[in-house]
């Protein structure tokens, strides 16, 4: 059987790395995240890892190398995995499906949260420079970025959708019931 792949996608403060490490720490599930090609790529050249400076790795890469280049990276990853279920968290292009989903077992599942819940947890999380200085407007702003216009695209693809708007046990039950429909 091949291996079962849970690929995440959502907007920026949806809660996808949450769900990835709720269900990951679990499951003992190895968790593979897009953004952490593009973080290596900027630590070797001694940038920091702000947003701007990821949109912008993201893009160059995709057009010196391909849309696809992300895709294949994470495709060796998955496959150099060990487990036999793993996630993949970032998911925010179609370009980056191009390898995924060839497998079988490949499971697209939205995460979801609503706006206001999003900017709140952007603000509080402060995992990127100046999130928790971040205003209602430049949200809105970072909102029309193309790297976060392209998600929705992704998220039409995915066959399950999974509601974040409450505490972390409703997440915690949202996603095992959907583990448990994948008979993992």
């Amino acid at each position: 059987m091949s291996k079962l792949i849970l690929g995440f996608v959502g907007q920026a403060g949806a809660g996808k790395n949450t769900a990835a490490k709720l269900i990951g720490e679990k499951h003992s599930i190895e968790i593979f995240v897009f953004s952490d090609i593009l973080k290596d790529l900027l630590k070797r050249l001694y940038l920091p890892a702000s947003r701007e400076n990821l949109i912008a790795m993201s893009q160059a890469t995709r057009q010196f190398f391909g849309q696809d280049v992300l895709s294949i990276a994470m495709d060796k990853q998955v496959s150099e995995s060990p487990t036999d279920v793993v996630i993949v968290d970032g998911i925010r292009r179609v370009g980056d499906l191009a390898y995924l989903d060839q497998n079988p077992n490949f499971h697209l599942i939205e995460i979801w949260a609503p706006p206001e819940v999003r900017f709140q947890r952007l603000k509080n999380r402060n995992e990127k420079p100046g999130e928790s200085d971040m205003t209602w407007e430049d949200f809105l702003e970072m909102s029309k970025k193309e790297t976060e216009m392209t998600i929705a695209g992704v998220a039409e693809k995915a066959e399950a959708k999974i509601e974040n708007d409450g505490d972390l046990a409703t997440l915690s039950t949202r996603l095992e019931a959907l583990f448990a429909k994948l008979n993992y």
